[in-house]
């Protein structure tokens, strides 16, 4: 075969793998615009959160659920996300209607699996996340953005980030309605692995203790959780602190119960609430 030949031969294949090459980055392109836009449409709206906020809501009765997407919607959509103080979700916490569950509210700091374990199963508490003031939204995450009509689940600010981002204000504000509706006798699970069981900077501390008001709640009932990694009792400071913190005319109590006790309290249906501790 002539050199010719040959070198056009050469210039076909050279042809072919470029061919093939173009081919398989436009198709990587593709999926990439694919996964990009996909990302989006479920950081928004009409991705998961307001399905999840819709079929979470639909177990409450007498809620009109989707009024109540509309005015939750409204307290952050075309707004800076680092900008959506507490007060914007006060419409939303007055559609929600809450009803106080007298005797039966609990609040609880650095305990938040085992507190949920023991409302889940039992039916002598209630925390904020088991009513629909927390319930509705647990765990989500959502934002806004200025010039933009749309709820996002992605881009949105942490919790640290910045104070009044929306998440954190919502849960500040909810919180804050939470204690405000406490009436009778409340408790309190906290933990007795850490030196400050009434830990400074905490919801517990810096808001729900202080919307605390008699005569509507009478006593404070803290659960002292003791592991075997126990560092502290009933006679630790920082629970003297909270004992002084309580509005004048709220009596306090506190118990020592170790988490084997609670589980099985959870667990054992003909324990009677008042004997779980």
């Amino acid at each position: 075969m002539e050199q010719q030949e040959l070198g056009g031969l050469e210039r076909k294949r050279r042809r072919r793998k470029c061919l093939v090459i173009s081919g398989v980055v436009l198709l990587l392109l593709v999926a990439v615009v694919l996964v990009l836009a996909l990302v989006l449409t479920l950081g928004r709206s009409s991705g998961g959160i307001k399905s999840t906020f819709l079929e979470r809501c639909q177990k409450f009765e007498d809620l009109n659920c989707q009024n109540l997407w509309d005015v939750f919607q409204q307290a952050y959509i075309n707004r800076d996300p680092c900008n959506v103080p507490g007060d914007a979700y006060d419409p939303f916490i007055k559609a929600l209607s809450f009803k106080p569950k007298c005797n039966r509210m609990m609040f609880w700091s650095k305990t938040k699996d085992l507190v949920h374990s023991f409302t889940q199963k039992r039916d002598c508490f209630v925390t904020v996340e088991d009513v629909p003031l927390g319930a509705i939204l647990n765990d989500l995450t959502w934002c806004g953005k200025q010039g933009s009509n749309e709820t996002f689940t992605t881009g949105c600010p942490g919790w640290s980030e910045c104070d009044n981002n929306p998440v954190r204000s919502y849960w500040n504000r909810a919180s804050a309605a939470f204690a405000d509706a406490a009436c009778g006798d409340v408790s309190a699970m906290l933990s007795g692995s850490i030196m400050t069981p009434f830990s400074p900077g905490s919801v517990f501390e810096s808001i729900e203790v202080k919307r605390l008001r008699s005569p509507n709640v009478k006593r404070m009932n803290v659960v002292l959780v003791i592991e075997e990694n126990a560092v502290t009792n009933c006679t630790n400071a920082s629970l003297d602190n909270l004992q002084k913190a309580l509005a004048v005319g709220i009596s306090y109590g506190c118990k020592e119960v170790t988490k084997a006790q609670i589980n099985k309290c959870s667990s054992d249906l003909e324990i009677a609430c008042g004997a779980c501790w």
